[in-house]
């Protein structure tokens, strides 16, 4: 178990310098931030200090060590547009972005899961057939559509729920929170129904055919010969065999439910990292492009080594292959 951990852990170091390494190449390449924090009217003595205070002087590898020991510290450096810590920008958005995924998460997996068990135990029948046509739809449509969609009927013809932002937030240390309000509770069904969707029908169609894979096999026979109910078998025997290939893809979509919410953000202006990349990418502020990108490998190392993990204790041919090395 520990070698195990130690050689995940190992490779999560070894992504994570790589991904740094690909962040600080913005610094390189994407524009000087001299400039961008000057103008272009700038001296060239004011142009040979700053580049001396920031260490732009310094030879490459010097800085991307410099840039590797301030990252591991969660600094970023100051936004070339907002002028502020790029730590404390994260930090104020978080909350907003991680909220969104984790209702969104939810969404999928409470509704995807028996969709899918649905959908394969009664194969065939008609109401099967539409939630799979229905599933198709929501693999299909673009993101940003199926936001526009539910704004212009729930937001702006029926007026039941808010079209943008975040609402009424209460501060929890230096967390914020809409999820102890109404009004906050209103603001995000709309976006997380959204950035759900896609992963709901993702779940749905992945749990209904490794359910009607499991259901063919063996031992599902064999119980059927000991004279097991379809209950037992289908809930005690099938959907917990099901769910173990289920979980990785789960574990996988909650990182990209956090890294893929730009669009869904900006549809909704919903305040959260997503948006503030957005608005990163269009004024180039690369402090805050490279933060967000190191910030969502380490949601995705994170998650990874989470799971590689479930499935070491879930799984006992892992711990048997393990042993015998």
């Amino acid at each position: 178990m520990i070698a195990f951990v130690l050689r995940r852990l190992i490779q999560a170091v070894i992504v994570m310098i790589a991904v740094a390494f690909f962040a600080f190449l913005l610094f390189q390449y994407v524009g000087d931030p001299v400039v961008f924090l000057l103008g272009q009217d700038a001296k060239p003595e004011q142009i040979r200090e700053l580049r001396a205070a920031l260490g732009l002087d310094k030879p490459f590898f010097v800085q991307f060590g410099h840039f590797l020991v301030n990252a591991s510290q969660g600094e970023f450096g100051l936004s070339l547009r907002q002028g502020a810590k790029v730590s404390r920008l994260i930090g104020e958005r978080f909350p907003a972005t991680f909220e969104l995924a984790m209702v969104a998460a939810v969404l999928a997996l409470v509704i995807g899961i028996p969709m899918g068990v649905y959908t394969a135990l009664k194969r065939g029948t008609f109401s099967s057939q539409v939630l799979m046509t229905l599933s198709l739809l929501g693999v299909s449509l673009p993101t940003f559509l199926i936001g526009i969609l539910l704004i212009l009927v729930f937001a702006v013809h029926l007026g039941w729920f808010p079209s943008f932002g975040r609402g009424e937030t209460v501060k929890l240390g230096w967390w914020s929170t809409g999820l102890l309000t109404g009004n906050g509770w209103l603001h995000i069904v709309l976006p997380a129904i959204t950035l759900a969707i896609f992963q709901l029908t993702l779940i749905m169609r992945l749990v209904r055919a490794e359910m009607l894979e499991v259901l063919r096999a063996d031992y599902i026979k064999f119980a059927r010969a000991r004279g097991l109910s379809d209950r037992a078998i289908h809930f005690g025997h099938a959907l917990k065999n099901t769910l173990v290939p289920v979980m990785t893809i789960t574990g996988l979509q909650l990182g990209g439910l956090i890294a893929f919410s730009i669009i869904t953000e900006s549809v909704f202006q919903w305040p959260g990292m997503g948006l503030l990349f957005i608005q990163a990418v269009t004024f180039a502020d690369i402090p805050v492009m490279a933060a967000y990108l190191c910030l969502i490998a380490l949601i995705f190392v994170v998650i990874n080594l989470v799971v590689d993990l479930l499935y070491f204790v879930v799984d006992p041919r892992l711990r048997l292959g393990n042993a015998g090395h």
